[in-house]
C-alpha cells in the first residue's frame, strides 16, 4: 500500500478514534465519545436515520479511498463505509478495530511524511454543512464575547454567567499558523463558572488544512496524535475536524456542553500534529 494511503488511513480514521473526525465536519455538530477500545468492528447493516446527505458524502469518500480492501491481519476496510463504521466515526456505539489500538500502529503508517489535516481538508472541503464568509470569520474572531471580560495582560477570557457562547477561529490566513483565534487573541485561557452552559462555534479559516476542537482533561497536547488519548472532557465538548474552506465558505461547526465539574483542562485541535505545534489553549471550569 502506499504511503498516502496509509496517511490517509489515519487521516480518516485514526483521527476520529475518541469520537469523530468525518461526521463532525459533515454536519457541523460537535461529538462526543470516550476513546474506544481496541476490538472487531460491529457489523454494518442499514444506514444511520436522520443523516441524509452526510452519510452519502462520508460514504463517497471512504469509497475512494477505501474500496474493498483489507488492512492488518485481513481486516476490512469495508466497515468503515457503512452505518456502523460511520456511528463509531461521530462517536456512536461500537468499537475501534484492532488494528487501530495506538501501540498497534507502526510509525510508516503515522502520516508523518504528509499533514493528514491536509489531505483530510481537500477530501471533505465540498461536505455539506454551515459555512460563514470570509468577512464574517475574521469579525467573529476578533469579537469579544457576550457576558465576557478580556484581559490583554493575562491573556484570558473570563465569563461569570451560566450561559457562555463564544467564536473560535482555527488557523486564519495571514495569521499564526496551527493556532486558535478567540476575541482577537491567540490560544487565549479560557475560565468559566461549573455549571455553565457552554456553546463554541469553531471556524475553520486555514486555506488548506482540516482543524478542529475538543476540550479535554487529559495532557494530550504533547500527542502527536491526541485523538488516541484525548478523551473528551464533557459529553459534547469535541469536534474533530472540519474540512477546506471553498468559494461557498468556511466550514463552521458547533460544540454545545455542561462545564460541569471545576478543574483545568485543555482545548486543542486533535488532528495529527497540530496540538504539538502550539494549537492548544486552557480552558478552566471554576467553582465560584
Amino acid at each position: 500500500m502506499r504511503h498516502i494511503r496509509l496517511a490517509t488511513v489515519i487521516g480518516a480514521a485514526a483521527i476520529s478514534a475518541a469520537g469523530l473526525g468525518a461526521g463532525a465536519a459533515i454536519t457541523g455538530c460537535g461529538s462526543t465519545a470516550s476513546a474506544p477500545a481496541a476490538a472487531s468492528a460491529p457489523a454494518a447493516t442499514s444506514a444511520p436515520a436522520s443523516d441524509g446527505s452526510a452519510y452519502s458524502y462520508f460514504q463517497t469518500m471512504m469509497g475512494r479511498l477505501y474500496g474493498g480492501g483489507t488492512m492488518m491481519s485481513g481486516s476490512s476496510y469495508s466497515w468503515m463505509m457503512g452505518a456502523a463504521g460511520y456511528r463509531w466515526m461521530m462517536g456512536g456505539p461500537g468499537n475501534a478495530p484492532a488494528w487501530m489500538s495506538g501501540s498497534a500502529l507502526p510509525g510508516f503508517m503515522m502520516g508523518r511524511a504528509r499533514d493528514p489535516g491536509q489531505v483530510m481538508g481537500a477530501l471533505f472541503a465540498n461536505a455539506p454543512g454551515p459555512r460563514v464568509t470570509h468577512a464574517d470569520a475574521t469579525r467573529l474572531g476578533s469579537q469579544v464575547p457576550a457576558g465576557a471580560t478580556v484581559s490583554q495582560a493575562r491573556h484570558q477570557i473570563t465569563f461569570t454567567g451560566t450561559s457562555v457562547q463564544l467564536t473560535v477561529l482555527a488557523s486564519r490566513a495571514g495569521g499564526p499558523d496551527e493556532t486558535f483565534r478567540i476575541a482577537g487573541m491567540v490560544n487565549p485561557g479560557i475560565i468559566v463558572p461549573a455549571g455553565a452552559r457552554v456553546t463554541i462555534q469553531v471556524i475553520n479559516a486555514d486555506p488548506d488544512t482540516a482543524h478542529g476542537l475538543v476540550i479535554t482533561a487529559s495532557d494530550a497536547t504533547s500527542s502527536w496524535m491526541p485523538m488516541m488519548t484525548a478523551r473528551p472532557a464533557f459529553p459534547g465538548s469535541a469536534l474533530w475536524f472540519l474540512g477546506n474552506p471553498t468559494s461557498a465558505g468556511m466550514h463552521a461547526g458547533t460544540l454545545t456542553f455542561t462545564a460541569s465539574t471545576p478543574g483545568t483542562y485543555h482545548y486543542l485541535c486533535a488532528v495529527p500534529g497540530h496540538a504539538q505545534k502550539g494549537m492548544t489553549g486552557t480552558f478552566t471550569v471554576t467553582s465560584s
